[in-house]
Order: C-alpha cells, then structure tokens, then sequence
C-alpha cells in the first residue's frame, strides 16, 4: 500500500491526551492533527484513546465518537457513511483514504490522521478544496454536442461496447486522494490538473455521445495541465475506489499523439 512521507515538523507540538474510561474494552490510540485558525498558533497533535468495542468498525466510526463524545471541538467532513460521496477523504496512516472504508482492525499501532497533503487547511481535518473543485469546473464536466448531428431531442444510445468503455471512469467520487498524493500535483497544483481531474476529463473524452471532442483535446494540450504527469502511479495506488487515473491519463496523452499524426 502506497504510504506518503509525511516531512517532520518541528513546530508540531503534542497536544491533549484523552484517556478511555475504566472498565473499556478494547482501546486504540488516534493521533489526529489539530488546528483552529481562531485560536491561531502552531497545529499540534491530540492523542485520543476509543473503545473500539463501543463503535463501529471503521476508522470514521471512532471519529464520530470522539467528536460525540470526547471532544466536540474536533472538525472533518463526512456525509455519506458508503464511500460514495469522497467527503471523509484523509490521511490515515501514510496513506490518503476515505475514513468510512478503512477498518480499525486493518492498522497496527496508534492510527495516526493527518488532513489531505499538500492542501491549505481550513480546520483541523478539513482541506480547502477550491481549487481542486474549480479546476474540475475548468474541464466542463458535461456532454457537448459538439459536432454531433441535431437528432431534435431523441436519446443519444451507446451500444454495450461503447458503455463499457466508461467502466473505471465514472466512479471517481471527486476525493481527491489521487491529486494530494502526486509530487507533480504539489509542486504545480495551479497549473497541472492532477489524476483526478483528467481522469474526469478522460471520462468525456472516452462518451460517445459526446461530440466536443477536438476542442476537449485542445483544452488539455498543455505543457503543464496534462504533461506534467511523469506516470510515477501514486494516484493509481492510493485511489480508495481501484480506479487507474494513470491510464486515463495516457490514453489522453494517446489521443493527442494520434490527432496530431493525422
């Protein structure tokens, strides 16, 4: 499993200690990151003890009972509870994940969480996703007709072979684990789109309804939007949902190479 290394920071103090009740059963060690941009200050790190007889089996299972329980103050995202809606994304252990689909009993040792890197930090394990969400606008995420031919409302049909060319596309939930776990995405983030974003856009690109595709193509003919990627396959490695964002991407690159044959 990939894990990232995280850089050590001096400044990033110990924080509070909750320890669990007597009589628990048995108890596991969460060292989450802390950081209040009210309070100001350095983060630090909180170390809290659950009864992980007392929650549910997955990691979000004993962050919603810190939270509810132990301290209130504690702040992330979380929606779905499924792994469908990407909102729980977060490092645990070294690795960018999804809270909600990671089971306690999988992780040795203190289960250390950290929000996603590389990302400013809006509060505790909350990334600031902004720019992540505009560059997915960039892209124009949507069927364009294009040069297709007007069939005055009709449904535009694909067959079973041009469906399953979609397969491994559509899934991506928009969590974000591919891009912060790239070095090219955290050393050009404002120009390079990232695994995740041209995985989306690959997904439009492979839509045989769609019919905007040469225009699509020179949206991503960019040094630094689509070849900055240098296949290193974190992204392909840590996405939660199987996906390959690295093969989206060459088949992008592939693309491009064929138009400009012709």
């Amino acid at each position: 499993m990939l894990q990232i290394r995280l850089p050590k920071n001096s400044r990033l103090r110990e924080g509070k200690r909750f320890t669990a009740p007597e009589g628990s059963g048995e108890v596991r060690t969460f060292r989450i990151y802390r950081w209040d941009p009210d309070l100001g200050g350095n983060p630090r790190m909180d170390t809290f003890e659950v009864d992980i007889d007392a929650c549910g089996p997955m990691v979000l299972d004993a962050i919603n009972t810190i939270k509810n329980e132990i301290d209130p103050s504690l702040t992330f995202r979380r929606s779905c509870r499924e792994g469908i809606c990407g909102s729980c994304s977060m490092n645990i252990q070294g690795t960018n994940t999804l809270a909600c689909t990671t089971p306690i009993r999988d992780l040795k040792g203190d289960i250390i969480i950290y929000p996603l890197p590389h990302l400013p930090v809006v509060k505790d394990l909350v990334p600031d996703m902004t720019q992540f969400y505009e560059q997915y606008a960039a892209i124009r995420p949507w069927l364009r007709p294009g040069v297709l031919p007007d069939t005055s409302g009709a449904e535009q049909l694909q067959s079973r072979e041009e469906r399953e060319k979609l397969d491994g596309l559509y899934e991506c939930i928009l969590c974000a684990c591919c891009s912060t776990s790239c070095p090219s995405y955290w050393w050009n983030g404002d120009r390079y789109l990232g695994p995740a974003i041209l995985l989306q856009a690959y997904r439009w690109l492979a839509d045989s309804r769609d019919g905007d595709t040469d225009t699509r193509l020179d949206e991503l003919d960019d040094a630094f939007k689509l070849f900055r990627c240098h296949t290193i396959l974190n992204c392909t490695a840590t996405c939660p949902k199987g996906l390959n964002p690295a093969l989206a991407i060459a088949e992008t690159k592939k693309m491009l190479l064929k138009r400009a044959r012709r």
